[in-house]
């Protein structure tokens, strides 16, 4: 099967990393797969092709719909001849779909990755050319009421299918890669806290902060382990000065060892103000990381209230403060047992193997639908 991933970005984003790992699993099964960006190739692009995935740019500026974009794309597609065009966040959901009036697409899924994907003019143009995609997906189950219930895609062309994550890339961490990391960064005995993502206002890293300030307060000996970069890093950088946490808080960058500085951590928090299925929140399970979040778009599914972590409601950094001062002061076995809940559960339902045999199921589902059906595929290895 050909299968074309269509991308707003291939940045550092969650669902640039999730669509990196579908590529690459599908690859591993046999297909062929071409990922193109609309805007210029970022870090999980420059991935992408070292890992030997065809993976091109349509050179579009941010905010800017050129239509020379939509021209390179018709061109692309017609010399390639995908059987699948599967598209993935607003922008290039609403481009597949222009795609489809001027090129020969057998058959378009799109992915929607947020609860909250744009305003009103965005959500109306959804609205206004549902009809032709063959099939929308959702990576949470609160994500697909909201878009359900506030009519943007009917439910007959919807399904969930969440994110995947690669276990195996967790599970063969070396067991001296913690250690290593810690003294790579001169902690002991510290209790370390992990966040990472990008420096954006959704992922509100102000109540991290504060939450931190007050757990601190109480639990002296916490480290805060910052991992990404983004447009606010300024203001996060001088609010961790205006709490007086400089010597709590440690930003390290972007970093290409996420698993080795996750198996150095105590506890994982999120303090975000909206999400769908944030990736990063399934690697920290994958990684037996007990975890405080806040329970805001697919968060409840992957954390399980006392049982893999504790979640509190969003913007209410008294609440999150609280749940990471409970859980540091829990004793290492029992957040053991607690992050291990949390393996098993990524392991039954979110295995990256087992999401792919979703998105082979639907590819064909569409194609035998209008008539396209291929061969049927051999098992990998």
């Amino acid at each position: 099967m050909r299968i074309l991933f269509l991308s707003t970005s291939m940045g550092m984003g969650g669902a640039d990393s999730q669509l990196l790992s579908a590529a690459r699993e599908l690859q591993s099964r046999g297909h062929e797969v071409l990922i193109v960006s609309l805007t210029p190739l970022g870090p999980m692009g420059i991935e992408a092709r070292s890992a030997g995935i065809p993976t091109e740019s349509l050179e579009m500026r941010r905010g800017f719909p050129d239509p020379r974009g939509l021209a390179r794309l018709v061109r692309r597609v017609r010399a390639w001849r995908p059987d699948v065009v599967h598209s993935h966040m607003v922008h290039a959901n609403l481009m597949a779909r222009a795609l489809r009036l001027v090129a020969p697409v057998p058959a378009l899924v799109s992915t929607i990755h947020n609860v909250y994907e744009g305003g009103r003019i965005r959500m109306a143009a959804y609205r206004h050319t549902n009809g032709l995609v063959d099939h929308m997906t959702i990576v949470s189950q609160a994500a697909y009421d909201r878009f359900v219930t506030e009519g943007i895609v009917p439910k007959e062309i919807l399904r969930v299918v969440p994110n995947g994550v690669d276990t195996s890339r967790f599970r063969n961490v070396s067991p001296d890669a913690g250690q290593s990391v810690r003294r790579s960064l001169g902690l002991a005995g510290e209790f370390v806290w992990l966040a990472v993502g990008r420096f954006e206002i959704a992922k509100d890293y102000p109540n991290m902060l504060r939450a931190f300030a007050r757990a601190r307060a109480q639990h002296a000996e916490a480290i805060l382990l910052l991992v990404g970069r983004g447009s606010l890093q300024a203001e996060t950088e001088a609010l961790v000065r205006e709490l007086g946490l400089d010597a709590g808080v440690r930003f390290l960058g972007v970093r290409g060892d996420v698993a080795e500085v996750m198996s150095a951590a105590d506890g994982y928090v999120m303090s975000s103000a909206w999400e769908g299925m944030p990736m990063v929140l399934l690697e920290a399970a994958a990684a037996a990381l007990p975890i405080v979040a806040t329970r805001v778009g697919g968060n409840h599914e992957v954390v399980r209230e006392g049982i893999s972590g504790f979640l509190v409601p969003p913007s209410d950094d008294q609440a999150l403060g609280s749940a990471m001062l409970r859980l540091g002061r829990m004793s290492q076995p029992e957040r053991r047992a607690m992050g291990q809940q949390g393996l098993e559960h990524i392991r039954s339902h979110y295995d990256l193997g087992r999401v792919a045999e979703r998105w082979e199921s639907l590819y064909r589902e569409v194609l035998a639908r209008k008539g396209l059906a291929l061969a049927p595929q051999l098992p990998p290895g």
